[in-house]
């Protein structure tokens, strides 16, 4: 069970198996697969110069499948466990997830704010700019289905669940928050406060619902997959260029 019957205080989180292969060769894709294309004479392929956004997008998938497909294959025995952890308490789990929602767009806003305000990101622009070009059917399951699976598997469950095996746990939650944020923007802008600021309130709830569901990776999934959700339909359904204007 995730939780107690008669408390709704956190369970001791359980213990995780050492690294594997597998778990190894998803990190060096995750890292290596995007340093690699700067060695790549990618203006030679018609495909990426004709529609360089649809391009960018295409890279991405590949990139992001790829690490996906090593990550469910290293990661299958947790989550089948704790997928089934989530279904004794269905409802519970339903419900909790749009509370966490709020909360972290409650904390993202806080931090923002103490940051000095909005900056926004090469990265936010670089996404808004891709799914001008590309329908939703597609970008939908690159970022609501695999792109929070690869992020949740690399920052949660190997920075945290099995990294605390081998360090302190707040030392864990910090660089998972940390590395989350900055991996997010790391080569596309300067890595200043202001620009980390969302990422940092983003990770900083993802990282507590992790720690409080016992080190659940589908509960930590689910929470990012639902907040990719709410972005993919603000996207496409709300001029947002009028929001700044």
């Amino acid at each position: 069970m995730m939780l107690r019957s008669s408390s709704v205080t956190p369970v001791k989180p359980r213990r995780f198996n050492r690294y594997t292969l597998a778990d190894t060769l998803a990190v060096v894709l995750y890292l290596g697969l995007p340093a690699a294309l700067v060695f790549l004479p990618l203006d030679r392929f018609a495909w990426l110069t004709r529609d360089p956004m649809f391009g960018s997008y295409l890279l991405n998938l590949v990139l992001y499948s790829a690490v996906f497909i090593v990550a469910i294959i290293a990661a299958r025995h947790y989550v089948a466990r704790d997928a089934r952890i989530l279904a004794t308490r269905p409802w519970f789990t339903l419900g909790i997830l749009p509370l966490l929602l709020v909360a972290m767009l409650i904390v993202t806003a806080i931090v923002v704010a103490a940051a000095g305000g909005v900056e926004v990101s090469v990265n936010q622009t670089g996404l808004e700019d891709m799914t001008a070009h590309v329908p939703w059917w597609l970008t939908a399951p690159l970022l609501v289905l695999v792109g929070p699976f690869v992020e949740e598997y690399i920052f949660r469950h190997l920075m945290i669940g099995k990294l605390s095996q081998y360090l302190n746990r707040w030392v864990c939650y910090a660089a998972s928050v940390v590395l989350f944020a900055a991996l997010h923007i790391a080569g596309r802008e300067a890595i200043t406060f202001q620009a980390l600021a969302p990422y940092l309130g983003l990770g900083l709830v993802l990282v507590f619902a992790y720690a409080w569901t016992a080190n659940n990776l589908m509960f930590s999934y689910s929470l990012h997959a639902l907040k990719n959700l709410l972005s993919v339909v603000l996207i496409y359904t709300v001029d947002l260029s009028s929001l700044t204007s």
